[in-house]
């Protein structure tokens, strides 16, 4: 069987049995949380969630209420849908990327917030992995963009000089910086890939972005960042059009045709977070929550991308995929 599909199934399962130890939740008590993304609208991954809540006891329209916030790739509008959150004075908030979370955490320093996100203690988000602290904790992503450039420089060899495509709202101060590059240009050496950081801050640059990347750019890598996300069919697009193999984090982007993608399970994530509402909504604080990190990685290839790009993928890296898309 699949493993990424029995991994799911483990995780239904588990689920549904969290649910009959603890008990359906009481009839009688309506939760009401927020949810606020930068999406301009649900995706696969609010479904999963919201799937998952109903295994835990926690119906629509029942016994939960949910008040979306959109800001449809705007970062500007999130402290503001944020704030109306807070004024409607929801039980919880769960916020997807890490604008969203800081818009949440500067709106309110009581109201519990579920995040996922990477890099969550040196953004200030919370104290530390283990102990939250405060009203803050979720899921923490993996950062790391060293793995998916070795596949990259694997599947496309002649990747010689790689644009690493970034929102600066995801990581203030940190990604793109001058100490990052130089960090991240002596990590890459032993690939012999130069490294040049590109920001892309909200989906409508996207055409403008890829017209004025640096010169001699033969390689793509993608952050992990929900502007990305929104922008991927066109990102994916464009970089076949501009004869770039691209890799991510996020394996949502393989799914819209980027070459390739090595990240954790965006499906177990959605999952995961909505234990952690289920345990707050049952009295636990934030605080008390260790942040979980992934334990499980996967590499996906979209051949059909490869064969646009004429890329012959090697079978030892093929034999490593957990999905492969023809």
């Amino acid at each position: 069987m699949n493993t990424r599909l029995l991994s799911r199934i483990v995780a239904a399962f588990a689920l549904a049995l969290l649910a009959s130890m603890i008990g359906a939740q009481p009839a009688d008590k309506i939760s009401h949380i927020g949810f606020l993304s930068i999406m301009a609208g649900p995706t696969k991954g609010t479904r999963i969630f919201v799937r998952a809540l109903g295994e835990l006891g926690y119906v629509e329209g029942e016994n939960l209420i949910i008040e979306y916030r959109w800001a449809a790739g705007k970062n500007g509008l999130l402290p503001e849908l944020a704030a109306d959150l807070v004024r409607t004075k929801v039980d919880l908030i769960v916020t997807g990327g890490t604008p969203a979370t800081l818009a949440a955490k500067q709106a309110t320093p009581t109201i519990p917030i579920v995040f996922a996100i990477a890099n969550p203690v040196e953004k200030g988000i919370v104290a530390s992995l283990a102990r939250p602290g405060g009203n803050l904790t979720g899921l923490g992503l993996v950062s790391d963009q060293l793995k998916p450039l070795e596949f990259l420089k694997e599947a496309a060899p002649e990747v010689s000089r790689v644009v690493y495509l970034y929102d600066p709202a995801t990581s203030p101060g940190g990604i793109g910086s001058e100490d990052w590059l130089k960090t991240n240009r002596d990590r890459v050496k032993p690939l012999r890939v130069e490294l040049e950081a590109v920001a892309l801050r909200e989906p409508g640059e996207t055409d403008s972005v890829f017209s004025a990347l640096p010169a001699r750019t033969n390689g793509l890598l993608i952050e992990n960042s929900n502007i990305n996300y929104i922008a991927g069919d066109r990102i994916c697009a464009l970089a076949i059009q501009h004869h770039l193999p691209t890799a991510t984090n996020d394996h949502r982007l393989t799914d819209s045709g980027c070459l390739l993608s090595y990240g954790e399970d965006n499906d177990d994530m959605g999952r995961r977070r909505a234990g952690y509402v289920d345990r707050i909504l049952r009295g636990a604080r934030p605080a008390d929550l260790p942040v979980e990190q992934p334990t499980k990685f996967d590499l996906i290839i979209n051949l059909k991308t490869a064969k646009q790009l004429g890329l012959t993928i090697p079978w030892s890296l093929l034999a490593l995929a957990e999905e492969v898309i023809e």
